[in-house]
């Protein structure tokens, strides 16, 4: 079995690939300071309590946005699957197609299996609208390469930078509100927020379609990609599992290549 992580700034996901489809997921929040025997306690307790018994992890593949994990990621796997993990955005790692970006620069991981991900499920000329700690915008081209995007605020560090940043206004949940007009301070922040993003969203994304010259398919991912999907903006798809999913298209390539 292959065991997906995905590292971001916020949540950490783990998730067990079983060839086929993901037979269990799994979120914690990333804290560079747990060790790997921490993170087997507790991964360990939510498979079995998932009913899934001895699930045989015999591969790890790890996506991070946060190096510091990394090190104890390695001693997990070592330690306890007796492997050692493909780290996505290493140079030993192969990709679909190599990203075209500045020489020198190294894109995040995640947007790297962002690309794999949507260039298998979607094709190619595709926008992903990536909605975690940052929002990402990644661009996959026709053949699969990543090229560049755009990388904004997210949502919910936003409500809390205006929350720590305006002592009379209190942190809110995001949600679609019934009118743009609040008529009490959480519905104006809402408001402002959600139909805030909505109209960044679809202004950055015309702007690629734009600029790239073609028709593009236009992804979203990450938790609130639901809640937008609500709004005006005309997603092709959502896909909750894009990145992770993109983490097992990244280990078969590289597997088929060793």
């Amino acid at each position: 079995m292959l065991l997906c992580i995905d590292t971001g700034n916020t949540n950490t996901v783990f998730s067990i690939w079983d060839g086929t489809t993901f037979i269990g997921t799994w979120r914690t929040s990333t804290e560079h300071q747990r060790t790997a025997d921490q993170y087997y306690v507790w991964l360990s307790t939510l498979i079995a309590a998932d009913g899934l018994g001895e699930v045989g992890i015999d591969e790890v593949v790890i996506s991070s946005t946060v190096p510091r994990v990394v090190f104890n990621l390695r001693i997990l796997c070592d330690r306890y699957f007796d492997c050692r993990p493909l780290v996505v955005g290493k140079p030993e790692c192969k990709l679909p197609a190599a990203p075209r970006v500045e020489e020198g620069v190294r894109p995040g991981p995640d947007r790297l299996a962002n690309a794999a991900g949507a260039f298998v499920r979607f094709g190619g000329n595709t926008v992903v609208v990536d909605f975690g700690t940052a929002t990402n915008f990644d661009v996959v081209a026709e053949d699969g390469a990543y090229v560049g995007g755009v990388i904004s605020p997210g949502v919910n560090l936003s409500l809390e930078a205006l929350a720590q940043g305006a002592a009379a206004l209190p942190h809110v949940d995001i949600s679609r509100p019934e009118k743009v007009i609040g008529t009490n301070t959480v519905a104006c922040i809402q408001s402002g927020v959600f139909w805030g993003y909505s109209g960044l969203i679809e202004g950055i994304v015309a702007r690629i379609k734009a600029e790239y010259g073609r028709d593009m398919k236009v992804i979203g991912t990450g938790g609130l990609a639901p809640l937008f999907a609500q709004g005006d903006i005309n997603f092709d798809a959502i896909d909750a599992d894009l990145t992770i999913f993109g983490l097992t298209v990244i280990q078969a390539i590289n597997k088929e290549n060793t």
